[in-house]
């Protein structure tokens, strides 16, 4: 699905046009891709739902495993129970003296936030530990390619809500 999402050239240069850090508007983006704007709106809805790194934070709201205000983002009870038992991550785990437990990151590609802090880089471990999911070992690259045996146990552990 991703192949398919940045493989269309209009949508690839958008993605190479926000990759250089500048926040940018559809028409912007569009200008970039030499598309119409129309044409980038409906790019930018096909790269949103496909989800490109958002969706975990989306369903662990959903499922009330943490709560947000605006940039504040806090672990529940709830949540805390989930990571230990499906994950085997344990609070104990997140304590760290200069980096907060959850933080809100904003998306580059999509412009939504996904988690940051030491829960969201537990959680990246603890993919990679189980064979899930691991870093494209390109420099600078933030990209994550999960298997196919860690999309199907992501996609159980965080469902998008759309089934």
């Amino acid at each position: 699905m991703v192949a398919s999402l940045v493989g269309d050239p209009a949508r690839a240069n958008m993605l190479t046009a926000l990759m250089t850090g500048r926040a940018l508007t559809a028409s912007e983006l569009a200008q970039e891709a030499g598309i119409t704007p129309q044409t980038a709106s409906s790019h930018l809805s096909k790269l949103e739902a496909g989800g490109l790194g958002v969706q975990m934070l989306d369903s662990m709201r959903t499922q009330k495993l943490v709560r947000q205000k605006k940039q504040d983002i806090e672990l529940t009870t709830e949540g805390a129970r989930f990571l230990e038992k499906n994950l085997q991550i344990s609070q104990d785990m997140l304590a760290h003296p200069r980096r907060p437990v959850c933080k809100a990151c904003l998306d580059w590609s999509e412009r939504r936030h996904h988690l940051a802090g030491t829960l969201g880089a537990a959680m990246m471990s603890r993919f990679t530990e189980l064979k899930w999911a691991a870093r494209d070992q390109a420099p600078g690259s933030r990209v994550v390619n999960f298997t196919r045996v860690g999309e199907k146990r992501f996609a159980a552990l965080f469902p998008n809500g759309e089934s």
